[in-house]
């Protein structure tokens, strides 16, 4: 599966399905990068997009989906992403998993996921303060951090 699928399917639900509030580059990012990390620590370690995260100033970011958005800059997402995949395609499965990682960090902003990436390992870890810089974000630091919060977001299920 590619993030733009997942990325497409937050960005649907919030412009097709009457959803509150609008969604950016920065709050899909987040979006998709909790949906990797328990989807990680859920399924032994089986990733649910092939593009890799990476540690950047305003948290973990898929340089793919970036560039797929760049056009928005920090303006509201107003179209699907056209590289995607038709969103019916996603399993009944994988839209249940989205949909519980959407219930759970959709309520936030784009400002207030960056602080919470921030506080996290997966993010401090690859990312160094000093020189500005981020490297790739494994995941083994995704499952390893994820599992030890399945008991604190018990709304987040496989």
């Amino acid at each position: 599966m590619k993030i733009v699928d997942i990325a497409n399917y937050f960005i649907h639900r919030v412009l097709q399905e009457g959803e509150d509030g609008i969604i950016t580059n920065l709050k899909v990012q987040k979006l998709c990068y909790y949906a990797q990390g328990f989807h990680l620590a859920l399924n032994d370690g089986e990733p649910l997009f092939d593009e890799s995260l990476e540690a950047w100033k305003h948290g973990p970011v898929s340089r793919t989906l970036y560039a797929s958005l760049a056009d928005y800059g920090a303006n509201p997402i107003t179209a699907l992403i056209a590289s995607g995949d038709d969103i019916d395609k996603l399993s009944i499965e994988t839209k249940s998993f989205l949909d519980d990682i959407y219930s759970e960090f959709g309520q936030f902003s784009a400002w207030a996921l960056r602080e919470m990436t921030h506080k996290e390992p997966p993010w401090q870890n690859n990312w160094d303060e000093t020189t500005q810089q981020g490297q790739e974000i494994s995941h083994a630091d995704l499952k390893k951090y994820f599992e030890t919060c399945l008991n604190n977001v018990p709304e987040v299920q496989n």
